[in-house]
């Protein structure tokens, strides 16, 4: 398999999806609605996306029911983005090379588009509950919300981001600590990725959770590989700007393990986790390829 080809082509059809349901700008709330769609075009890898639907079909899932959560779950980890670039949060002016939306569009602006993205990803999600044909695809439908807004909130990405922001002000934060900030932060959003594509698929609740296991690893490996680049890339390969975790006197796993050590577990979290997918009664080897770029990747 020629795998930058089919990623190109795999994210094209992705873009196709998921852009389908974006708001019209029209209307008096219309300047809201142009920041929430410039911030989600502004590119970006649609990982998250795409990790759902590859893994919908390992499991062996029809695709029937998971394009309004493919829409649902960039949506979220859009408006995230658009959060944690504003000055109170990371004080970021670059976001994939472009302008971040605050710095387009004033903070008001861009604290409003976030919440817009959030709040229109309930309505796009629940868009499958009108693709339904069964009253075990209602169930389904309503089980793979749950973990989508779990996942993203108090108990998931919205708490790592608290405890992320709490350890700024702190000069050592303790080890578990840290872990609560790296297994919610980032992890989370991939895990209801990975766990929606095969609950939406009608698997067994023991693969669903093999299949969280893995995605655990992947969210962790992804995480400590951001902060790897952090430390190691450039402004241009990167599409934002480096350094910034030490600009906000944030304690990352590079600033507390050192960088030959969080390259080591990166190694390891991506070992674990393709030994489970690749432990599954089916076989995706696009799925496979895509965690080792994903992990491995230098942007």
């Amino acid at each position: 398999m020629y795998f930058d080809e089919e990623l190109k082509n795999r994210i094209e059809r992705t873009e196709q999806i998921i852009c389908g349901y974006l708001p019209k700008e029209e209307g008096y709330g219309n300047e809201v609605i142009e920041a929430m769609n410039y911030s989600f075009l502004a590119g970006g890898k649609r990982i998250r996306p795409l990790l759902m639907i590859e893994t919908h079909i390992l499991c062996g899932g029809n695709g029937q029911l998971v394009s309004p959560f493919m829409a649902a779950i960039e949506m979220i980890h859009t408006y995230s983005l658009i959060h944690d670039d504003l000055p109170e949060m990371d004080n970021d002016e670059l976001r994939r090379g472009k302008p971040t939306t605050w710095k387009k569009y004033g903070p008001a602006t861009a604290v409003l588009a976030g919440d817009g993205l959030l709040n229109y990803s309930m309505e796009t999600a629940g868009c499958a509950f009108e693709l339904a044909q069964t009253p075990e695809e209602y169930e389904l439908i309503s089980g793979a919300l749950r973990i989508l807004y779990h996942r993203s909130g108090i108990y998931g990405m919205i708490g790592g981001q608290c405890a992320d922001i709490a350890a700024e002000e702190m000069s050592e934060i303790p080890e578990e600590m840290l872990d609560y900030i790296h297994v919610n932060k980032t992890a989370a959003l991939i895990r209801a990725s990975m766990s929606i594509g095969a609950v939406l698929a009608g698997v067994r609740p023991k693969i669903v959770s093999d299949i969280d296991r893995a995605a655990k690893c992947i969210g962790l490996a992804f995480q400590i590989q951001d902060d790897i680049l952090d430390v190691t890339s450039n402004d241009a390969t990167l599409g934002k700007p480096v350094g910034s975790d030490a600009k906000n006197n944030k304690s990352t796993y590079v600033s507390i393990h050192g960088l030959e050590e969080s390259k080591e577990a990166v190694n390891k979290l991506s070992n674990e986790a393709l030994k489970i997918i690749r432990g599954m009664d089916s076989k995706n080897e696009f799925l496979e390829e895509l965690i080792e770029w994903m992990i491995n990747r230098d942007r």
